[in-house]
């Protein structure tokens, strides 16, 4: 079964992507599992207009992203909180991909993960990053998790420090791990 993992963000120290990959070396660990990261930042999209659609169709790099989430048989995505909300930069590819003739999204399975800095982990942004994926059809776990404190989490492996917070991460992705299995 293969996995793609990425994070709503830029930024090349973003806790989002420490926080995917991590749950992403947790999935590699239990075996069975191809595991692959995107980085956002390696596909570069204009703002959504749909004047710059009309004019040359959907943009390359959307379409190959489009390509590597039609390969994999489920999605985990960490994402930021800008002012309580989906950051920018994750919406404006989301609505990018819904631009493609056949949406790579539509039926995916989703795990929703979140880290910030504050206090909260990102959890409002959960809530608001789940509606776009909803109306395209994406399979959106209910379970979530987000990572209070972000900048303060992950040792110089980056690996999350407390036991309980990576025990929290392990038991969502049992249970997403679960969710997805082929049933026999």
């Amino acid at each position: 079964m293969k996995i793609l993992f990425f994070a709503g963000a830029l930024r090349a120290d973003s806790c989002n992507k420490k926080f995917v990959r991590e749950a992403m070396r947790l999935v590699e660990t239990k075996g069975g599992y191809q595991a692959e990261f995107a980085d956002l930042k390696d596909y570069p999209m204009p703002p959504y207009d749909g004047d710059i659609e009309a004019a040359s169709g959907v943009p390359e790099t959307t379409m190959k992203l489009g390509e590597k989430i039609r390969a994999a048989d489920a999605l985990i995505v960490s994402t930021p909180e800008y002012n309580g909300s989906i950051p920018g930069v994750l919406k404006n590819v989301i609505d990018w991909l819904s631009r493609e003739k056949s949406v790579s999204l539509t039926g995916k399975p989703l795990l929703l993960l979140a880290a910030s800095p504050g206090a909260l982990g990102g959890v409002r942004s959960l809530w608001h990053t789940r509606v776009p994926f909803e109306v395209l059809g994406v399979h959106v776990f209910p379970g979530m998790m987000g990572l209070p404190n972000a900048y303060n989490a992950f040792d110089e492996k980056l690996h999350l420090k407390e036991e309980k917070t990576a025990q929290q991460l392990q038991k969502l992705l049992d249970q997403f791990l679960s969710h997805i299995a082929p049933k026999a």
